[in-house]
Order: structure tokens, then C-alpha cells, then sequence
């Protein structure tokens, strides 16, 4: 006896949703058939008329139209499966982590082949693992403990001038990019073809080096900038003049480095002199608080890693020009390290300092000598 199709009925909700996955680009196309199953049963079609128009097999329209009657939605889903049964046994897995974690003996690194090898296992097999272990052994990465024993008061000091900058202040950042080199080709660069990339000879000729000190305010993303051919104290108060000049009215404070020029007689003569600039020193080591560094970094990127330049005073107008160009639609830079990661690293940084005291600087002596 032939099975009788269920009656469905839907409410006003159920419909429109049912609708929205058949409208949405992003639905997968198997859930919008039974959709279209669905809608085309409730408005009171039989199973043989839904496969004609969706130009599928009549069982499969029985199928998911009882699956709704059922389970509503939900009866849509495919069930779970099984899947491919498991290859690598936890022994294997932990054999290959625990190899890949270990320094090798012939090799600075791991290679997915060396392990392989050494392992005596598949490539394909290692391969798996390491990536279903999230294990990279192929790449490093670099960091330096701060030795500053005010390191947590700093960083929270700058970190919440980022979040929480006070009423009627910008927060600028503020660092020198020195030994820009200008560097030329021996040779004519080959423009960009299909399937060869454009290219440089490796010789080259240096024309010599500039300085480009840098204020980034970080809400809106402006940058002041000069090109020197040196870092001095008095390039650096000279630019420091510019710097207040092009935002006036308001109270600046600035994040910098522990560079002398930055904290000598000097500079706090000039803060003496303007009030309303406050200067904050980023903690010994932690240039990365610094949010200056990402333009620097950027700038490395887009401007600087293939360019040419023929001379000092070309490469200086070039700086001079992509600084103008940022400016005309600056974006705003944003501090993105929680609390949580703040806390790891301070954590990390007090235990380092306790099982690695900080030598005291050992004084020089001068002896005079008097001859008679």
C-alpha cells in the first residue's frame, strides 16, 4: 500500500524563514530544494507534481517532506555521519608532536621531509599531523623580555592613553626611522608580464641614508613628518616645533622611545617650556607599544621594499610625498591587545625578571693623572 504524503501547513514565521533560505546566496543549494520541497507542499501539491516542477526523483521529494512533517527545520539537516575511520592512532600522533618539539640534531629546523625521514614515516602522514596539530616547525618567531622594572606602569600607562585618551587630548606617537637607505639598480628594472614578475638586478648602489622622524595621532591617523640627514637633539626639538604647531589648542601627549635625545637636558628644557605636552616613555625593550611602528612598518611595505632612488634628495621628496598623499585620507590606528593578552605578557615579563636580575651598570673611574 502506497505511503500517503503528509499534510504541512505553515505559519506566517515558518514561511518567511523558509522563504529566506531560498532568497539567501549563501544558503547551500541542497537546503534550498527541500525549501522549495516544503513550499510547494504546503501550498498543496502532491509529491509527483513538486518532482515534475523540481525536476528531481519523487522519493526524494517523500523524503524530506516527511522529515518536516516530523521535525520541522531540523528534519531538513542532513543526519551525522561517521566519516572515514581514523588512520593515525593517538601513539602515532604523540610520537610525531613530540619528535616535531624537539631540536633536531643535523638541522637548525624541521622539515616536514626531514621529520618524515627521521620518523620513518609517510610524508603525507606527518604532513596530516602537523597540521591537524596546528605544529609549524618551519617557521620562528622573535620577542625580547623588557628588563624594565616599571614595565607593567608603563604599559598601562600608554596602552590606556590608547583607550582612554582624556578629554581635549590627542595621543600622538612618536619615533625616528633612521638608515633609509636610497638604493640604485645597476641595470634597467623589466616591467611586469604575464607569468614573470617584475624584476631588479641584485647589484646595486647606495647613495647614501636619510632619517624620517614621525608623530602619528592615532584617532585620526594624521602623520607629521621630517627627513634629516641625521638623528640630533636639534633636528629632533625642531621637529617637535612642527608637531604642536600643526595641532594647536589642545593637549598633546606623545609616547617615545628611551632614546637619549628624547630624555636629555635638552628635551626637558623644551617641556618646561610648553605645558600643555606631556611626554611618555615606552617601557626598555617594548618598542612594539609604540603604535608609530605599524605606520613604520607599512611604510616599509608600500613605499620602500622595491623602490628606486638615484640619490639622497630624491628619496627624500619621495617620503616627503607619500606622507602628503597619507594625509589626504588618513585612517585612524586602534590599539587591538586585550587585557588577557596584556596580563600573559606582564606575567611572562615579571617571571623572566625574577630568574634573570638586572645587572647594575658599573661605573667608570677616571683617574687624573698630575705630572709635576
Amino acid at each position: 500500500m502506497p505511503r500517503v504524503a503528509p499534510a504541512v501547513s505553515l505559519d506566517s514565521s515558518m514561511k518567511a524563514a523558509l522563504d529566506q533560505l531560498v532568497r539567501s546566496p549563501s544558503t547551500p543549494q541542497g537546503l534550498v530544494q527541500r525549501s522549495r520541497i516544503v513550499l510547494a507542499a504546503a501550498a498543496g501539491k502532491s509529491n509527483q507534481q513538486i518532482a515534475g516542477e523540481l525536476q528531481m526523483p519523487e522519493v526524494t521529494v517523500s523524503k524530506w517532506r516527511r522529515g518536516f512533517a516530523r521535525r520541522g527545520l531540523e528534519g531538513l539537516q542532513d543526519a551525522p555521519r561517521s566519516g572515514r575511520p581514523v588512520k593515525h592512532g593517538p601513539e602515532m600522533v604523540q610520537r610525531v608532536q613530540n619528535r616535531a618539539c624537539q631540536q633536531p640534531q643535523h638541522y637548525s629546523r624541521w622539515s616536514v621531509r626531514t621529520l618524515a625521514n627521521d620518523l620513518k614515516l609517510p610524508r603525507s602522514t606527518v604532513h596530516q599531523i602537523l597540521v591537524a596539530s596546528d605544529l609549524q616547525p618551519h617557521r620562528i618567531r622573535t620577542f625580547t623580555f623588557s628588563p624594565d622594572p616599571d614595565f607593567e606602569a608603563k604599559l598601562l600607562d600608554i596602552v590606556g592613553l590608547y583607550l582612554h585618551p582624556p578629554q581635549n587630548a590627542l595621543v600622538l606617537c612618536v619615533d625616528e626611522k633612521t638608515g633609509i637607505q636610497a638604493l640604485d639598480r645597476t641595470q634597467p628594472l623589466l616591467p611586469l608580464s604575464a607569468k614573470k614578475p617584475r624584476s631588479w638586478t641584485n647589484e646595486y648602489v647606495r647613495h647614501g641614508t636619510q632619517t624620517l622622524l614621525a608623530a602619528l595621532e592615532m584617532a585620526s591617523g594624521q602623520v607629521v613628518a621630517h627627513v634629516k640627514q641625521r638623528r640630533t637633539s636639534v633636528n629632533f626639538l625642531h621637529f617637535l616645533k612642527d608637531v604642536i604647531a600643526a595641532f594647536p589648542g589642545c593637549e598633546l601627549h606623545m609616547i617615545l622611545d628611551n632614546l637619549n635625545i628624547h630624555k636629555n637636558a635638552a628635551a626637558r628644557r623644551w617641556l618646561r617650556r610648553h605645558p600643555r605636552v606631556h611626554f611618555h616613555y615606552t617601557p626598555t625593550h617594548a618598542s612594539w607599544v609604540n603604535m608609530v611602528e605599524c605606520f613604520f612598518s607599512i611604510l616599509g611595505k608600500q613605499a620602500l621594499s622595491q623602490s628606486v632612488h638615484t640619490s639622497k634628495h630624491q628619496l627624500k621628496e619621495f617620503l616627503l610625498h607619500y606622507i602628503a598623499r597619507n594625509n589626504q585620507n588618513p585612517r585612524p590606528f586602534v590599539w587591538t591587545k586585550g587585557p588577557e593578552k596584556l596580563q600573559r605578557i606582564i606575567e611572562a615579563t615579571k617571571e623572566y625578571q625574577a630568574t634573570h636580575p638586572r645587572k647594575p651598570r658599573r661605573r667608570r673611574t677616571v683617574h687624573n693623572n698630575i705630572n709635576n
